[in-house]
C-alpha cells in the first residue's frame, strides 16, 4: 500500500472514529447515572477548543472536509455536557452554558485578531482539557464512569498527528546536527590553516 493510500485510510478511519468517539462515554454515563471521575472542566475546555477550531476553519473558508469531524464532536460533547449536568442535578445551568458558548462563538469572529489569537491558543486549551481530566481522576481515584474505549479512540485519532510531530522533531534534530558539524568543520578548517 503506497503512502497516499495509507494516508487516505488513516484520514477516513479517523473521521469515522470521530463520528462515534463519545458514544461509549455517553453510554457509560447513561448506564451508571453517575459522573464520578468525569471532569466537567475538561469537557468545557475541549468543547471550547473544538468551537474555536471549527470557527477558524469556517472563517478562513477552509474546505469542509478539513474540519468535518468537529461539528460531530461538538454535538457529542453537548450531549455529554447535558448528561453530566443532568446527573449532577444542575441541568438548569445548561441555559447559562448555551448563552456563554453561543456568545463566545459570535465574539470569535468580531475581529480577525480575535479568531487568530484563539486559534493560536487552541493547543493549550486542548492540553488543558486533558490535564483537567487527569486532575479529576487523581482526585476522585475512580475511573469507573470514564470510558476507556472513548479515550482509546481519541488516542487513535491523534496517531496521524504524532507521526508528523515525531518527523518534525527528528528533521529538526538532523538539521541542528548538520548545522553543528558545518560550524565545527569550519572551525577545524580555520585551525588547520
Amino acid at each position: 500500500m503506497n503512502s497516499e493510500k495509507l494516508l487516505h485510510v488513516a484520514n477516513f478511519s479517523t473521521l469515522f472514529v470521530c463520528m462515534v468517539l463519545k458514544f461509549p462515554q455517553i453510554f457509560v454515563l447513561i448506564r451508571a447515572k453517575s459522573t464520578t471521575g468525569i471532569s466537567i472542566n475538561s469537557l468545557l475546555l475541549e468543547l471550547t477548543g473544538f468551537i474555536v477550531f471549527v470557527t477558524y476553519q469556517m472563517y478562513y473558508d477552509y474546505p469542509p472536509p478539513t474540519y468535518l469531524e468537529y461539528p460531530i464532536l461538538i454535538a457529542q460533547d453537548v450531549i455529554l455536557l447535558l448528561l453530566i449536568l443532568h446527573y449532577n442535578g444542575s441541568l438548569k445551568q445548561s441555559l447559562i452554558y448555551a448563552i456563554v458558548f453561543l456568545g463566545g462563538w459570535q465574539l470569535l469572529t468580531v475581529e480577525k485578531w480575535i479568531i487568530d489569537l484563539a486559534m493560536s491558543l487552541c493547543t493549550f486549551i486542548s492540553a488543558g482539557s486533558k490535564f483537567a481530566q487527569l486532575q479529576c481522576l487523581w482526585q476522585s481515584k475512580d475511573s469507573g464512569q470514564v470510558s476507556a474505549l472513548s479515550w482509546a479512540m481519541a488516542t487513535y485519532t491523534c496517531f496521524v498527528l504524532v507521526r508528523f510531530i515525531i518527523m518534525t522533531v527528528l528533521n529538526s534534530w538532523v538539521l541542528a546536527t548538520v548545522l553543528y558539524y558545518k560550524k565545527h568543520a569550519g572551525d577545524v578548517q580555520k585551525k588547520q590553516e
